[in-house]
């Protein structure tokens, strides 16, 4: 009997396991036939024996059992279909159609679960080489249901990115006749082929391609085969979709947590100026003391801020963050502290301040150079007595929070000069975190870039792939006033201008490119790219009689981004 194992789940995912005439074995032993990898399984778990034609499978009485089809089995005789599951892996039992006997609907509906699980495997496969071996067990099953002589399932979204995807298919010459005609009628019978292609639709769009082949004797039969890979494309749909969805969630979770903060493991870089910081918060966090967090704009105060709540005992309470700088005084102390009922005009209810709101949790106030004197002495009195009243209020309301704030400002001047109070200040000043400007941690420029690059090209939905070697000079050479935030608006520029699946130096602000004391590159290889480019443009620019959207399209470029080129070459005065 010609049976197999199927993984269709978990660390062995797309591997298949004949199964032998005799006994074979299942679990971490380094000597088992099937050799799973979870540290929970036990060293011997299973073992499946032939047996009066069939194959049986035994738990070996083990703690985490052995399940088929979902109910945990002593025994059991595996039938066509049959779901093994071992801890996080699921195995697949089938049979060569000779020798399976007729199926019932019931494993009919679990040989439609796995196929789910291998389409499910394939949308979200991370590794470029497992694709072809889960297709593989994929056009297997299929061939389990229908007599398909071969087949092939393709992820792509329009017919160019499907016949890339075939190239090396043994029926790569049919699948190209087929591609084009799918995408453009959904469903094609060929019976001079005998081939039956099938579009797999996302919301409307293509979204991949079943396609099956089938011998001469089947001729007559594939309208009929037709319905049913119908129905098998709808369950690739379905997995396709559904991968779809949990691909978009897991970017906008991503996002949410980097908005958040998190921890500071929203800190990208290995600098050791970062390491330092990182080393600083790891031994204030768990404390309840205040901090200071300084800093140039721009360097991530608020990040530090919300890492340093993140690795706290408070993390599961409000982190509660408030610019000092953005509020008059009145906006900002009814903001802070609360307001009664008829405090002042427009005071038509009861408010709680963010004080109050953060309780149990941390306030971070940004900007804290800028706060007013008065609001001052309310803030020191918070800090010294943990109490306040809301504004018009009389009732006096005890506080538990921690207080971070941050500033730009040497606040030791400012106290100097009698902006600041100096009492707030030593009492806010117990630690200071001195958070580095990007130029003094140039070793983080290049993972920042990059960082951001993945941020916002899931934001914009484009798919950029590196930043070009040029265009990386440019960042690591330009000394960034603006910091980690100039940075961030950089690439999200680039990335809503680019024309490329690369960020090139042209695409980068004027900013960088005119400022950025760029080195230049020794040997012939640079200097003949930047020669071919400058040749390129002037023939362009000549030829079009100094049209500049003539020259573009000659050139196959954006007419910003000629402008661009010609800035960064320095070819205005050649070209005026």
């Amino acid at each position: 009997m010609d049976a197999e194992f199927i993984a269709v789940s978990g660390p062995l995912l797309g591997e298949r396991f004949p199964l032998a005439a005799g006994e074979m074995r299942v679990g971490r032993a380094p000597s088992s036939d099937i050799r799973l990898t979870e540290r929970d399984a036990a060293w011997e778990h299973s073992i499946v024996r032939a047996r009066d034609g069939r194959y049986h499978i035994s738990d070996c009485r083990t703690g985490m059992g052995t399940y088929v089809n979902g109910m945990r089995i002593a025994q059991h005789c595996l039938e066509p279909g049959d779901q093994v599951a071992i801890c996080d892996t699921v195995l697949v039992y089938r049979e060569d159609p000779p020798v399976a006997p007729p199926e019932s609907p019931q494993h009919s509906l679990l040989r439609a679960c796995s196929l789910l699980f291998l389409f499910r495997a394939l949308a979200t496969s991370q590794s470029a080489a497992h694709r072809p071996a889960i297709a593989q067990q994929i056009v297997r099953l299929i061939a389990d249901i229908v007599p398909c002589s071969g087949g092939a399932i393709l992820l792509g979204r329009d017919a160019e990115e499907l016949r890339a995807n075939a190239e090396g298919l043994a029926e790569t010459p049919v699948l190209a006749e087929l591609i084009a005609r799918v995408c453009a009628e959904g469903a094609v019978v060929e019976p001079a082929a005998r081939a039956i292609g099938w579009a797999l639709y996302v919301r409307g769009a293509v979204a991949g391609m079943l396609a099956a082949w089938f011998p001469p004797a089947e001729d007559a039969n594939l309208s009929d085969h037709r319905d049913t890979l119908s129905a098998i494309g709808t369950l690739a749909a379905a997995a396709l979709e559904n991968a779809r969805d949990v691909e978009r969630l897991q970017t906008e979770n991503t996002l949410l947590l980097e908005r958040l903060g998190t921890g500071s493991a929203g800190m990208t870089g290995d600098s050791p100026a970062l390491r330092k910081v990182q080393q600083m918060m790891a031994r204030v966090a768990p404390q309840d003391t205040p901090v200071l967090i300084l800093g140039e704009s721009g360097t991530g105060k608020e990040l530090v801020a919300r890492g340093l709540h993140g690795l706290s005992e408070r993390s599961a309470r409000p982190f509660v963050a408030i610019n000092c700088a953005a509020l008059s005084e009145a906006l900002l102390e009814s903001e802070l502290f609360g307001h009664e009922k008829g405090a002042f005009t427009g005071a038509i209810l009861q408010k709680k301040g963010k004080l109050e709101i953060a309780q149990g949790g941390t306030v971070f106030l940004d900007e804290i150079g800028e706060l007013p004197l008065l609001l001052q002495a309310k803030l020191l009195r918070v800090l010294q007595e943990r109490e306040f009243e809301r504004v018009g209020g009389t009732q006096t309301l005890k506080l538990d929070i921690r207080l971070l704030a941050a500033t730009n400002r040497d606040l030791a001047a400012e106290v100097r000069r009698g902006a600041f109070r100096e009492d707030l200040y030593h009492r806010l000043n117990v630690v200071a975190i001195h958070v580095p400007p990007l130029r003094d941690r140039p070793g983080d420029i290049s993972a920042l870039a990059r960082h951001f690059l993945a941020r916002s090209a899931a934001r914009c939905r484009r798919r950029v792939s590196g930043i070009s070697p040029e265009a990386e000079r440019y960042l690591l050479s330009y000394s960034w006033p603006g910091n980690v935030r100039e940075l961030e608006n950089a690439i999200e520029r680039a990335v809503v201008l680019g024309q490329s699946d690369l960020i090139l130096a042209e695409d980068l602000p004027e900013t960088v490119l005119e400022s950025a004391a760029l080195p230049e590159v020794p040997g012939a290889l640079q200097s003949s790219i930047t020669a071919t480019k400058r040749q390129a443009i002037l023939a362009a620019w000549q030829e079009s009689g100094g049209d500049h959207r003539q020259a573009a399209e000659r050139l196959n470029l954006h007419p910003n981004s000629l402008r661009r080129l010609i800035r960064n070459l320095k070819l205005r005065d050649t070209l005026s």
